[in-house]
């Protein structure tokens, strides 16, 4: 999927469809005590440019479930990282995923 970035139009919030190599609709585990059971998917990171706040939107929750929240960046981690009922591993802000793609050589 192609990198697509929305700004509002005063410019004071930016939003991206990727973000620390997750893309929308990739599972992704909240770091939340009642969250974490949930299921959720990436919907888009967001930046408010005049503040500097970041928050990551996901959509989700109990099996059937839609609901649309936002959580601060430090709070998301990758699917891999829970064994058991507990999170192992950095959240997806302290250590990004890399990219599965190569950029192609200049011809």
């Amino acid at each position: 999927m192609a990198e697509s970035t929305e700004k509002r139009p005063d410019g004071s919030i930016t939003r991206t469809n990727t973000w620390n190599g997750v893309e929308t609709g990739e599972p992704v585990l909240v770091n939340v005590p009642r969250e974490l059971r949930l299921q959720w998917v990436f919907i888009a990171h967001g930046r408010n440019e005049a503040t500097g706040e970041e928050w990551v939107e996901v959509r989700g929750g109990r099996p059937g479930e839609s609901k649309r929240r936002a959580f601060r960046t430090e709070l998301i981690y990758p699917v891999s990282s829970k064994r058991g009922s507990k999170l192992v591993g950095p959240s997806l802000e302290a250590a990004p995923r890399l990219s599965m793609h190569s950029p192609q050589p200049n011809q």
